[in-house]
């Protein structure tokens, strides 16, 4: 038994969301060219990274342009926040 999510879905993200590893979450970063990165889901409840969600969801909503999860800042940015998570 499964569901279907509504809105549009096309094959090739359909093979992208299936190209995710368990545990992670994938998100599109970058101003001009969005850059596609895995993050594991641990990082949801950092303190940084949810400032980063709610950067998200002021700007775009629900309603995400690529398809995924689409983070407003510079892949400079969102590589230094991922950075210190990582070496906590």
């Amino acid at each position: 038994m499964g569901f279907r999510l509504p809105g549009k879905f096309t094959a090739k993200q359909g093979a992208e969301a299936r190209n995710v590893p368990k545990g992670y979450l994938a998100v599109y970063v970058g101003e001009a060219q969005k850059k596609r990165f895995m993050v594991p889901i641990s990082y949801l409840k950092s303190p940084s990274f949810q400032n980063l969600l709610i950067q998200t969801e002021e700007e775009f909503g629900f309603d995400h342009p690529m398809g995924g999860l689409t983070i407003p800042c510079t892949e400079e940015a969102f590589i230094d926040v991922t950075r210190s998570l990582n070496s906590l």
